[in-house]
């Protein structure tokens, strides 16, 4: 009879803990989580209050949009969804800030594919640095397109806008990184009675802004100014940008967010698309919807 002297005993089964499971998890959510926040869309809505305020003009509702940055990481499909949702808020008056794709010739087609948005006052765009690349005459076909689209580009040049038995003014300029913005020349062309909104691309733009004056030589000459290209940050730890793209005078003060200075509420948009990779971290894509309001 054979005589075995060992026991057989079967190996022990490996055990994942809980916690390294839990680890897993963690790291897999932190990776997958800036590319799901790049693709969400929210809306900001504020009200904004504005001395003497003509009674034509309150409770006008202004949705700005900027930086889309339409093509590899913002499909044809979210350019749809972002119209849908811009004229489901029923606009009065459309203010696109600029960078509509990854270079000029994605801004061009941009505005040859995108629905139309429907604002009842109108549609006014600036451009951006991505708008502004070579070759130079991309940006004369990309001011006929926008025009052919319906958006009044605003380079340098003021819109007046008829509301009821007043004006709603809209001052833009071309892009401070790659055109030739000229502040001083659309502030010359406002009065500080009027209801003026200022707009372009960058807040690197607000120096300019707040040395330039009206036709009454008065600094304070706009109501409201607009901004984008910050995308936020981007990515952010701790409130600060990986990869700063403001100029150091500027900083982290015009980042993101609401601002009350030179007696007007400034705003500086994150945008919505994104640049390079196709995430963000601590900095929602936004679409603003602006309520005016009497003060």
């Amino acid at each position: 009879m054979a005589h075995y002297p060992l026991k057989y005993r079967k190996p022990p089964r490996r055990r994942i803990s809980f916690s390294r499971i839990l680890m897993f998890l963690l790291l897999l959510a932190m990776i997958a989580y800036p590319f799901w926040e790049a693709g969400r869309l929210t809306v900001e809505e504020r009200t904004v209050q504005v001395a003497n305020l003509h009674p034509n003009l309150k409770g006008m509702r202004i949705v700005f949009v900027s930086d889309i940055h339409a093509g590899r990481f913002f499909s044809q499909g979210r350019v749809v969804n972002l119209i849908n949702t811009i004229n489901g808020l029923r606009p009065d008056l459309v203010i696109l800030g600029g960078d509509y794709g990854e270079d000029s010739d994605g801004a061009i087609q941009f505005f040859r594919s995108a629905p139309y948005i429907q604002a009842r006052l109108g549609v006014f765009g600036v451009v951006g640095n991505h708008d502004r690349t070579e070759p130079e005459s991309n940006f004369s076909l990309l001011i006929r397109e926008m025009t052919k689209y319906g958006c009044m580009p605003l380079t340098n040049n003021v819109a007046r806008v008829k509301v009821g038995q007043t004006y709603a003014y809209i001052a833009g300029v071309d892009d401070f990184y790659n055109g030739f913005p000229d502040v001083a020349a659309v502030a010359s062309q406002v009065s500080r009675e009027d209801f003026v909104i200022f707009t372009g691309h960058s807040p690197d733009l607000l120096p300019a802004a707040f040395a330039a004056k009206s036709r009454e030589n008065d600094t304070h000459w706009y109501d409201l100014a607009l901004f984008g290209h910050t995308h936020g940050g981007q990515v952010t730890l701790f409130g600060r940008p990986l990869v700063p793209n403001l100029r150091p005078e500027i900083g982290l003060r015009y980042l993101s967010g609401w601002r009350e200075e030179n007696r007007a509420s400034i705003l500086v948009s994150n945008g919505i698309g994104t640049s390079n990779f196709p995430v963000r971290l601590f900095a929602v894509p936004q679409i603003h919807l602006i309520t005016l309001k009497g003060k």
